[in-house]
């Protein structure tokens, strides 16, 4: 078990309170700007200074989770009237009420005899004064962190009526050195930037790394004496398994739905066409045999299609076709150029990045091609990567350089499906190319 691992008890808390008398609080983020709701999160009840410490720190987490989401405003703890009591005993509301809390957070931390950490927490309906959720984490200590991503999760959860995002990690491209001798390394950290680590070492440059389903293997493309290879990427045990030379790749590959295969473009006697592996047999089966370029193949969530870009109408745009290679379809029809279509884990939208009139954006299409609207734009936006619940992207931006080359920067940032919370993450130095996990199941480490 790794070192985000927690331990996999975990105890639902209604106290015999029906579903339909706390129904009422729910944020609808089907609309196009939302107010946030405001929540209040007094600190955690602690039992010594280790625990009032954790405490602390994973309020604090709680609260930036919540808050970058762009749908909740965390109160000012100055603004508090009541501090939260013991657990056990219900909130005096009306202070809450007061402050125009609509939703409250109470919770402990208490040490087990056996060292373990025991995390509890509750969120209530401030206005109908009913317990809306509460659950009991068993962990230890130094897994505070993941288990204020999983509480993040289930109060987003249960106001949200969507499931959450917080527990997942991002890989990425850290970007260091010179534009003329760039090194770029795989690099992987939590959601909201914190514990970033180096996977690869920048020997050889590395690009596109990919989430499997399992959220413990990536894979990526990596440029071994100047020749293109494929690898899959164990994050648990740092073992890497090369999946073959493959010259004249255009993009790196992604898994299938179910993680038995590796769809990718492959450039054969100067043609690029899209081909699946099976990566237990290791063979190969080509999907499209057209003159022009099909490139960043991407997976529906049901596996039924694959959506792609290609050249063969005399731009490029984006197409969808069945998982067989068959009933190849445009559509993508505005002006400018699409590339790195990606399918919503929802099934419901297809994210792009599209380049017109000198500048990028990033935005989204149903599968069919309707309903297109673009959330960003910039001097270079690109790769978008959806958040398991299908409700946020993240891309990386760069910032043109003056005449000499100079101020150029690479950034990570997050937009939401409205297009108003647009948010940079915290990175190191510069960084591209993110993707991002699913959900991260309890019991698998990091």
């Amino acid at each position: 078990m790794g070192r985000f691992a927690v331990v996999a008890l975990i105890i639902a808390m209604t106290l015999g309170i029906a579903q339909q008398a706390y129904a009422q609080l729910r944020i609808d983020i089907t609309q196009g700007n939302v107010d946030p709701l405001p929540i209040a999160l007094p600190s955690f009840q602690a039992d010594s200074e280790i625990g009032q410490d954790i405490a602390l720190k994973m309020n604090g987490v709680i609260s930036a989770n919540l808050e970058r989401s762009g749908l909740f405003r965390p109160l000012d703890p100055r603004s508090f009237i009541q501090q939260a009591d013991a657990i056990g005993v219900l909130p005096r509301f009306g202070d809450w009420r007061l402050i125009n809390a609509q939703a409250l957070v109470t919770g402990a931390t208490i040490q087990e005899p056996d060292g373990r950490l025991r995390v509890e927490f509750r969120l209530w309906d401030v206005f109908a004064e009913r317990q809306m959720e509460g659950r009991v984490f068993f962990t230890q200590p130094d897994n505070w962190r993941r288990v204020a991503h999983l509480i993040s999760d289930k109060i987003y959860e249960r106001l949200t009526g969507e499931s959450g995002y917080f527990d997942t990690r991002i890989v990425y491209i850290a970007e260091s050195g010179p534009k003329s001798a760039r090194i770029k390394r795989l690099a992987i950290m939590d959601q909201d930037g914190a514990n970033q680590r180096f996977l690869t070492s920048g020997r050889y440059l590395v690009l596109t790394p990919r989430f499997s389903p399992t959220t413990h293997q990536i894979t990526y493309l990596s440029y071994f004496d100047d020749k293109p290879r494929v690898y899959v990427y164990d994050i648990d045990t740092g073992q890497q398994e090369v999946l073959g030379d493959f010259p004249g790749m255009t993009f790196a590959p992604r898994f299938s739905p179910d993680g038995d295969s590796v769809i990718m473009s492959l450039a054969r006697n100067g043609n690029s066409d899209i081909y699946l592996m099976n990566l237990r047999s290791r063979v190969t089966t080509r999907l499209t045999d057209h003159p022009a370029i099909d490139t960043s193949p991407s997976f529906s969530p049901d596996a039924r299609r694959i959506t792609f870009n290609s050249d063969r109408g005399g731009s490029q745009q984006i197409y969808v076709m069945d998982a067989d290679g068959g009933n190849v379809q445009r559509i993508s029809f505005g002006d400018g150029r699409y590339a790195t279509p990606v399918w919503s884990p929802r099934g419901d939208l297809i994210a792009f990045t599209r380049f017109r009139k000198g500048r990028f954006h990033i935005g989204v299409m149903r599968p069919d091609g309707s309903g297109e609207r673009l959330l960003t734009e910039s001097f270079l936006d690109e790769g978008p990567t959806w958040s398991p619940n299908g409700r946020v992207l993240m891309f990386f931006r760069e910032s043109p350089s003056n005449a000499q080359g100079e101020g150029s920067r690479t950034r990570l940032y997050s937009i939401d499906l409205t297009g108003y919370n647009e948010r940079e993450i915290a990175t190191d130095g510069d960084a591209s190319d993110p993707a991002w996990s699913p959900l991260i199941p309890l019991g698998e480490g990091g």
